[in-house]
């Protein structure tokens, strides 16, 4: 019997991940019709609007034009990260076995962070902070999880409005960060420092035995 010269080049690990992928492709499924990203023109202005002024209502001392630049670069930023993820209306615990497969090239929660906090910072705003918040750290059951958090410019995250496009896998999210329950939100800069406690104590334990 001849065997393909293409199968018989493959290695056994790429047969696994071609298998994966064809696993994951059945089990993902080809929706048809619309994208949920995909909405007309005055629904997508309403959005950007009702977060402009969720933004404007953190503080009396938030800028109503930075709030304005900073709804619709949350918006429409994530919806750029969406395309260049390669986010195709898949839940993101999905996209996420994707890309930790090596089927995609990015799109866990922490890229969507960074790369949403990076455009945000470029806009240097003057009225408004943003932050790094991570939840579920301290959770043995539930996947750690990091997002962007804008305030007014000298609150805490806990004051802010959560913005995480990461959730619905880039149709941007947000509420108060107190509103938020099903996520813990605490600063980034909190959750490293436990992080370095317990190597610390990993280590000393290692290193008595």
């Amino acid at each position: 019997m001849q065997i393909d010269h293409a199968i018989r080049q493959r290695s056994p690990r790429g047969i696994l991940r071609a298998a994966l992928l064809a696993a994951l492709l059945a089990l993902g499924g080809c929706a048809g019709g619309q994208s949920p990203l995909e909405i007309s023109a005055e629904a997508h202005e309403q959005r950007v609007a009702a977060l402009a002024r969720d933004i404007r209502a953190l503080g009396a001392a938030v800028d109503p034009v930075e709030a304005g630049r900073a709804a619709r670069l949350a918006i429409e930023y994530s919806l750029t990260l969406a395309e260049r993820y390669e986010v195709s209306g898949s839940s993101p615990v999905y996209h996420n076995l994707l890309v930790n497969l090596g089927f995609k090239p990015r799109g866990l929660c922490v890229d969507w962070t960074e790369d949403l906090m990076r455009r945000l910072k470029k806009a240097r705003f003057h009225s408004l902070d943003l932050h790094w918040a991570i939840a579920n750290y301290r959770s043995a059951f539930r996947l750690e999880h990091s997002t962007v958090v804008i305030s007014a410019r000298g609150d805490s995250l806990y004051e802010g409005l959560v913005l995480d496009p990461w959730r619905h896998s880039g149709r941007l999210f947000w509420a108060p960060t107190r509103a938020d329950v099903d996520y813990p939100w605490e600063p980034r800069a909190t959750i490293l420092a436990l992080k370095r406690e317990r190597e610390a104590q990993a280590d000393a334990q290692a290193q008595s035995r």
